[in-house]
């Protein structure tokens, strides 16, 4: 193998798949990054056989092949390099990269040892705009679990049918749901897929334009996007076990209803956080109706309180009512409408948030009962 390519280019690519290499591997090779110089162009992948990516980058090939090497660091050492040209040169095992005035060295294993990666090219592919994909990531992957013990609250929900594609994640005090009624589909898509994976599947998105396919059998699940260079791809396992039936947690109607800026409230969930943190990161809401203000409090008895005003459209009864305000504003920002609203029963029964223009979102989120 012999070939120059730019560092940028290699830098920016070994950075994305380094997260996906596992720490403590059960096989020297999974903590290697494989590379495949073809005509033009060279190909990092890396697998830990749950998350797999395949990445391409343009480069001069004079001579082709493939190996293996240490994943952190080669991307410790090309991250360092100035922004010039790599050459990059292989006698069997052994690798040089030589960037500027810097000659370096290192010994890769053989690309016969790395584990193939799923491509499922017999499955047909969902075809949908990566603008679609990127906003249901940004509404729902921050309210998965990160609890492993409830393993299938991990992964985001999606369901593409003929009624469109809907994105879910719960962690059990929390519930968000994109959903694009536009993206109609012929083939049916049932899964739950890691949020690990798609979160590296979102900054993916960051660095490309094109479209994606999804295919996904009963096990696996590849992602699809088509750069310049040729096809990149992210595969992984589908997360096992039945999710739970979301929609049947969200009220069908409600006795109450508030409109309000979005970055208005947000900005005042913020300022109450600082307070809310010292003590259970509870704040107080009151919706008042005969003032038409939003009242947003948290009190730390040995620090202080405060408490934020923010006009808003109320109908209804006045209520109070206590949520955690990293879920609160966790939500709020995952909304880009200019105004939200919330619906609301009782300050027993959960809230629904959704943006009023935009995307078309639902996040649920229970409340905290707090004693007066």
């Amino acid at each position: 193998m012999k070939l120059v390519c730019a560092q940028s280019d290699l830098s920016s690519k070994l950075s994305l798949l380094s997260r996906i290499v596992p720490n403590n591997p059960t096989h020297p090779v999974l903590a290697n990054v494989l590379l495949t110089a073809e005509e033009s162009r060279l190909g990092l992948s890396v697998f830990d056989l749950s998350i797999g990516m395949q990445v391409w980058i343009p480069a001069l090939v004079e001579e082709t092949g493939t190996l293996t090497l240490p994943a952190r660091l080669f991307s410790d050492i090309v991250s360092k390099l100035p922004s010039q040209e790599i050459q990059v040169e292989t006698d069997e095992l052994a690798v040089t990269l030589a960037c500027g005035t810097g000659r370096y060295q290192m010994q890769g294993l053989s690309a016969d040892e790395f584990p193939t990666l799923p491509i499922l090219e017999e499955v047909a592919p969902l075809q949908v705009d990566t603008t679609v994909i990127a906003d249901g990531l940004q509404a729902t992957l921050f309210a998965s679990s990160s609890d492993e013990s409830k393993q299938i609250l991990t992964g985001l929900h999606i369901n593409a049918s003929q009624e469109g594609l809907e994105m879910a994640t719960t962690d059990g005090h929390r519930l968000a749901i994109a959903q694009f009624p536009e993206e109609i589909v012929s083939e049916a898509i049932n899964v739950t897929v890691p949020a690990r994976a798609l979160r590296e599947l979102e900054r993916m998105l960051s660095r490309t334009g094109a479209k994606i396919e999804v295919r996904s059998d009963a096990s696996q699940i590849v992602f699809e996007l088509l750069s310049e260079q040729g096809i990149e791809r992210l595969s992984c396992r589908l997360l096992d076990g039945q999710y739970p039936a979301y929609n049947q947690l969200v009220p069908r109607s409600f006795e109450r209803q508030m409109t309000v800026s979005r970055q208005a409230f947000l900005s005042a969930v913020d300022r109450i956080a600082v307070l809310a943190a010292r003590k259970n990161n509870i704040i107080r809401l009151r919706l008042d109706k005969a003032s038409q203000n939003l009242f947003l409090a948290a009190e730390a008895p040995e620090f202080g309180s405060g408490e934020e005003s923010v006009p808003a459209q109320i109908s209804g009864d006045s209520i109070e009512i206590a949520f955690n305000v990293k879920y609160l504003s966790d939500g709020l920002k995952a909304m880009d409408s200019t105004d939200i609203q919330m619906e609301l029963n009782s300050e027993t029964m959960p809230a629904i948030l959704s943006p009023i223009s935009g995307q078309k979102m639902t996040y649920l989120i229970m409340p905290i009962q707090v004693r007066n």
